[in-house]
This record gives C-alpha cells, sequence and structure tokens, in this order.
C-alpha cells in the first residue's frame, strides 16, 4: 500500500517548522494573542498551582514591556511548544502489526462464538468481514485516495470510534489516516503506544485559547496539503444524547477547504475529498456515562468527561465479552464522497453539481480579477453548506440496529404509560410501565414497515440482521443485546411482560432514530414544556 503516511516520520519535523511558520506569520497582533493564551490558562491552572501557573502569570506581567520583535519571538516559543506537542508519529513496522494482530484480534471480540471456538488455528481476515461490516463505495474512495488527499468525517459514539474505524479503512484496503485524538486517551499505555504510533495526534481539549487553536488548524492544514489523508470527527466529541449529529463544530473540517486553496495559490493544487461515514452500534460501551451527562443540561455540563467505561479496564472487558455473543455488532457505512464544497464527485475526482452537470472546483474560489484567493468569511460559509451536506449523509446512511428499533417502540409506550410530554417526568417512570412482549413485538412490526419505506427512499439502512427478520425476533434480538452488559437491565422481563426498567437508557438508544422522524425526540419535548 502506498501513502505519504508511511514516510510521514522523515517529514515530520519539517510539518511542525512549517506549523510554526504559519501560526507566528499569520498572528497579526502577537500582544493579544499571548495575552489571551495567558489569561485562559491562568484561569485553568488557578487551582492546581505550580510552575506552569507561575509561567504564565510571570507572561502576562511581562507583555506590556515586550518590543515587537519579543513578543513575535515568544510567539514562537509557545507555538512550537504546542506544535510539538501535538505533532502524531507513524511507525510502519507498528502498522504491520496491528493490521495482521490488532485487526483480527478486534474482529474477533465483536464475531459470535463460534469465531472464537476458532481461535488457535489461524486467522482468515475475509472471515471476518461479516463480523464488523464495512459497507459503501470503498472502490469509489480509493480511486480518489490515489488522486488526492480523502477526508473521513465519521459520527463519533464512543471511545473506541478511531479503533474500529481504523480496522474499517484496513478490511477496505484503504490507506490510513491521520486523527485527532484527546490528549487523555493516552494515558492508557496500551492505547497510546499504538495511537502515538500509527498517526494520532495529540488534542487537548483543556486549552481553549485561540493561539492553541491556530496551531491545531494550521497543524491539520499542512498535513492534507501534503496529502495525508485525515479523519476528523465533525461532531467534536461523543455524541452524548446517541444522536445522529445534526449540529457540526466545522473548525477542523474548515483546514480541508484552506489546504485546497493554498495548493491551488501556489499551482499545485491537491484535491481534497471529504468522506462521511456512519459508526453503528448494537450496543454502546459509554452509553450510561452519555446519556447522563446528556440529561444534566443537555450535555452541556461537562465539555470532556473524565471518568467513564472506557477509562474502566474492567468495563472494557465486560463490553467486549458481551459482543462475543453479538453479529454484526457494528457497522461503518461510508458515504458518497464530496469536494469541498458539497457537490458529489465521481471516480475520476470531478465534481458534480446538484444538476449533474461537471463543475471546476477551483472556480469556487476566484476572487473577482479571476484569480485564486483565501477568503475566510467565503470559505466559512462553503464550510457551513459542505457541513450541511454531511449531517444528510449522516442521516441516509445511518444503519437501524435492534436495539434502536425496539428501545423506540418501548420509549413510545412509556411516554404514553406517563401521560405527558415533559422528559423528565417521563424517565421518572421507571418501572411501573410494562409492556406484553407481544404488544412491543406488534409496535416493532409498524416501525420497520416505517424504516422498509425510508429504506426504500434511500433515506436510512436496516442492519443486515433486520432483513426478512420477524417482529418477535427482532425482540429476542434486542433483548439479548441488552442483557447482561448495562448495570441495570434496561427491560426486564416479567412472565409474558417487559418492565421499562433503565428508562435512560431507552430513551439513549431510540435516539438513534430520532433524525429520521421516528422516536421521542427530547428537544421538541422540551420547547411544548
Amino acid at each position: 500500500m502506498s501513502s505519504p503516511i508511511f514516510g510521514f516520520n522523515s517529514s515530520r519535523k519539517t510539518i511542525v517548522e512549517e506549523v510554526v511558520e504559519r501560526v507566528t506569520s499569520g498572528t497579526k497582533d502577537p500582544l493579544h494573542a499571548l495575552n489571551d493564551a495567558a489569561y485562559h490558562e491562568t484561569r485553568r491552572l488557578q487551582k492546581s498551582g505550580g510552575s506552569e501557573l507561575a509561567e504564565w502569570r510571570h507572561l502576562a506581567g511581562h507583555l506590556g514591556r515586550m518590543s515587537v520583535p519579543e513578543l513575535r519571538e515568544k510567539l514562537r516559543e509557545y507555538a512550537e511548544r504546542y506544535a510539538w506537542d501535538v505533532a502524531g508519529n507513524f511507525d510502519p513496522r507498528v502498522y504491520k502489526f496491528a493490521s495482521r494482530a490488532m485487526a483480527p484480534l478486534l474482529g474477533a471480540l465483536m464475531a459470535p462464538l463460534s469465531v472464537v471456538k476458532n481461535l488457535p488455528g489461524s486467522f482468515d481476515l475475509t472471515a471476518l468481514d461479516g463480523r464488523i461490516l464495512v459497507h459503501g463505495p470503498r472502490e469509489h474512495i480509493r480511486k480518489l485516495g490515489d488522486i488526492g488527499t480523502v477526508v473521513y468525517v465519521p459520527t463519533h459514539l464512543s471511545n473506541l470510534d478511531s479503533v474500529v474505524f481504523g480496522f474499517a479503512l484496513e478490511r477496505a484496503g484503504l490507506s490510513p489516516a491521520t486523527y485527532g485524538a484527546g490528549k487523555n486517551l493516552f494515558t492508557n499505555p496500551v492505547l497510546s503506544y499504538f495511537m502515538s504510533n500509527l498517526g494520532a495526534y495529540r488534542v487537548d481539549r483543556r486549552l481553549r485559547h485561540a493561539l492553541y487553536k491556530h496551531v491545531l488548524k494550521a497543524y491539520s492544514c499542512v498535513l492534507i496539503e501534503h496529502g495525508y489523508h485525515s479523519l476528523f470527527f465533525p461532531g467534536g466529541t461523543r455524541s452524548r444524547s446517541g444522536a445522529v449529529e445534526r449540529r457540526l463544530k466545522l473548525g477542523l473540517a474548515g483546514t480541508g477547504l484552506e489546504a485546497f486553496v493554498r495548493t491551488t495559490l501556489r499551482g499545485q493544487t491537491q484535491r481534497v475529498f471529504f468522506v462521511p461515514a456512519t459508526i453503528n452500534y448494537l450496543l454502546t460501551l459509554e452509553a450510561e456515562t452519555l446519556i447522563d451527562d446528556f440529561l444534566q443540561e443537555e450535555g452541556k455540563a461537562r465539555y470532556l468527561i473524565e471518568d467513564d467505561e472506557s477509562t474502566r479496564v474492567g468495563r472494557v472487558a465486560a463490553f467486549m465479552q458481551k459482543l462475543l455473543g453479538l453479529d454484526a455488532a457494528c457497522v461503518i457505512r461510508f458515504s458518497r464522497p464530496l469536494d469541498c464544497f458539497g457537490n458529489f464527485v465521481d471516480d475520476e475526482g470531478n465534481s458534480h453539481d446538484p444538476r449533474g452537470r461537471v463543475v471546476d472546483p477551483v472556480s469556487y474560489v476566484r476572487g473577482r480579477d479571476g484569480t485564486p484567493v483565501l477568503d475566510t468569511v467565503r470559505d466559512t460559509e462553503y464550510t457551513r453548506e459542505l457541513g450541511e451536506r454531511i449531517v444528510e449523509s449522516f442521516a441516509r446512511d445511518t444503519v437501524v440496529m435492534p436495539t434502536h428499533i425496539v428501545a423506540a417502540c418501548a420509549f413510545e409506550r412509556l411516554r404514553r404509560g406517563a401521560g405527558t410530554a415533559d422528559l423528565f417526568a417521563v424517565l421518572r417512570h421507571r418501572d411501573d410501565v410494562a409492556v406484553l412482549r407481544a404488544e412491543l413485538a406488534e409496535d416493532v412490526e409498524i416501525m420497520l414497515g416505517k424504516l422498509r419505506e425510508l429504506e426504500e427512499k434511500g433515506q436510512v439502512h436496516l442492519a443486515p440482521t433486520l432483513k426478512g427478520k420477524h417482529p418477535e425476533r427482532v425482540v429476542d434480538d434486542a433483548l439479548r443485546a441488552f442483557s447482561g452488559y448495562h448495570t441495570q437491565e434496561v427491560l426486564a422481563p416479567r412472565g409474558n411482560e417487559l418492565v421499562l426498567h433503565d428508562t435512560r437508557l431507552l430513551l439513549y438508544y431510540q435516539n438513534r432514530l430520532v433524525a429520521h422522524g421516528l422516536g421521542f425526540d427530547p428537544h421538541a419535548a422540551r420547547g411544548r414544556a
């Protein structure tokens, strides 16, 4: 496999130097940038104290007495410090090992028990394709990767996503990609070893000041300009509610367009293609912590969850053990590729406008005199339009699992039993609402009919395990998935009834259908309250 990332380490120093130069020369007011950084860092470090706080306080006290050259040199110093801290690494030997050993292991962890019985034998990687399923226009994406830079923009549900998506790229025969990962994830020595050697760069979400964000964006932009395929989670953080993202944070995605413009200005246009994708789990590792965070001011109470299921070895082990007995526990679906402006592209990389006409992407970035130009306001609007196309792709290529359908039907029963549209009033009715299995299966049959209609229109996808399956079997599949992993039963059997027990998790899993007009929309309910 030929890809620039296999020679990344030899270019790492040059990339960092380019980032530092771009940040330093591109900052018009170094005094303001340093003041902003000192203010935010002093506030962040007030409680912890130590030498780092003393350093920032000292800087804040001396900035007013520095000359412009001194300010710019100090700016360069911090830009270089941050750039080296962010910069990733790629070791082809580790990638080779991970491709042969880690990917089969991950696949086996998410495979039926029959696969585990064959572990002593040699791995047949093709057999794993039926375990972690990878769907979508893989050959199309491979061709685009040969003529330009591919930026993957998937949905984000779990800290497992980057590992699972890396597996999907390997199984699809696609080149590995660089990606940003929260610095907190590097505290796990095993995970850190692989991330540190497979292209991940560190993102310290504690740092809120503009200088650090400038370094991050410059690093991303330079990587894309150099042809390194990239991975962003445009939702920003994991979906706390479990819903498909409808509001995106497009700061890093905007670096794809910037890279396209910058290379065009140099007369060496680097085509940039965006590939939306959905990562769809039957169960989500951190569902309990995430939905709790969502319910505490809808996910705004904490930007970064420091302690969740993904940080606890026992919970990860229990999750993996649970998935050993589940077929098709995860489906990754690639969407049709887009250019930087939201146009679909064909196999040759040609852009097509909404009417199907071939258009020249360079025409979008020309100024009044007909020559390409960087224009922040214009490009922000283009990126917003790209974001809208990505959101449309997310909805269209969501893969619906049995747990989503059964949770949606059960939660609707809960809402009707509670007799209110107020979300928190509904959630308090745990254990006092039950539904007959047969009645729940009838609801599932109706829901399946609606989803099949949407699928025929190309608006959603049903998991392969749902094809032609009787509603009662769908209920059984969901109950088998729910049973034994979460700390509390989601649906508790009681004779021929099911008690709606963990109402939070019913909300979490049913939220996956809200973008399609199905299920209970907590935001809409809040508006009616």
